[in-house]
């Protein structure tokens, strides 16, 4: 780690022993909440490192500072004292992402998805024997989350998170360390570029919507946003092991009933013999985008998970 990565990593211990706990609600709740009278600036550690709000220099003591001018966080450019991540907590874990609004390209993202995407896996394994899985990945790991899960559900397994954006494994590294999460292991790559070997286990949690400045946190390319996905679907089949699984949660823009990213993969499984589950578990997901351009079409967007397993061909819809 880097001397900012081990000032993080004090200041999250630090956030820890404080007992600090916050959950990361969808950007219009985010604004909504932040808008409210009484709101302007931070009274306490949620407003600071949750709620992304102004603070004066006399909240927070002389140690949180100094943690937070070591790690290259302490955000002075607006004429206020800001944070510049935010944290969130996830099973007794804590997480460091991209302060709100998350305009950067490179941001790193933590919100609502984050915690049906861990919900997913801990269903999914639970539902299924766990100790075939020797080796695992997370493929756009982001701050970390899902790699996290993965260790705690298969503690015996070799889990790896990648992903192709730098600030993303920075802080990732500092969230695996927080969590104690010692075999899991982090490296740059795109999709799984930069990973050898086959996989028992291959989990993803892409970025799925339709974004005219290609923001790497959120745009998934294609058409309307599936196109990362489907291609994660591509490189993840065959590095599968025998028997082995792809789990990946996402969302699908619905058009006229159609779903393009269901047609797609369906017609690529179908191809290549295997077996695989598909569904929805909620059927109106940002609702706000709809208003874009981009979905003048849509009628809704939906979360999906795919299940994929390396064997005998079964489809359930």
């Amino acid at each position: 780690m880097s001397p900012t990565q081990y000032a993080l990593l004090r200041l999250g211990r630090a956030l820890q022993g404080d007992g600090y706990d916050f959950v990361t609600i969808s950007t219009p709740s985010h604004r909504r909440v932040n808008a409210r009278s009484g709101n302007e600036v931070a009274a306490d550690l949620r407003g600071v490192f949750g709620w992304s709000r102004p603070f004066p220099a006399t909240l927070l003591s002389q140690a949180y500072m100094t943690m937070m001018r070591e790690a290259g966080i302490l955000d002075t450019s607006a004429g206020q004292l800001r944070s510049a991540l935010r944290a969130s907590t996830l099973d007794g874990n804590l997480y460091f992402h991209s302060a709100f609004p998350t305009r950067e390209r490179d941001a790193v993202f933590f919100g609502p998805d984050t915690y049906r995407y861990a919900r997913m896996l801990q269903t999914a394994l639970s539902q299924n024997a766990s100790g075939q899985i020797a080796r695992a990945v997370d493929i756009g790991c982001g701050a970390g989350p899902g790699a996290v899960t993965l260790s705690m559900l298969l503690p015996q397994a070799e889990v790896w998170g990648v992903d192709i954006n730098p600030r993303a494994l920075e802080l990732a590294e500092v969230n695996i360390a927080l969590a104690g999460a010692g075999k899991v292991h982090c490296t740059c790559s795109d999709l799984l570029q930069g990973v050898e070997g086959q996989f028992d286990l291959i989990v993803a949690n892409p970025p799925f919507m339709a974004d005219a400045s290609e923001r790497i946190y959120c745009s998934g390319g294609g058409e309307l946003g599936e196109g990362l996905s489907i291609n994660i679907v591509d490189c993840a089949l065959p590095r599968l092991a025998p028997g082995g699984r792809l789990l990946m949660y996402t969302c699908v823009a619905i058009n006229g009933g159609d779903d393009l990213f269901r047609d797609r993969i369906g017609a690529m499984l179908n191809a290549a013999g295997l077996s695989w589950a598909y569904h929805e578990i909620d059927p109106d997901v940002f609702g706000g985008e709809l208003g874009r351009e981009e979905y003048r079409h849509t009628d809704r967007i939906a979360a999906v998970v795919l299940s994929v397993t390396k064997g005998p061909r079964t489809v359930v819809i």
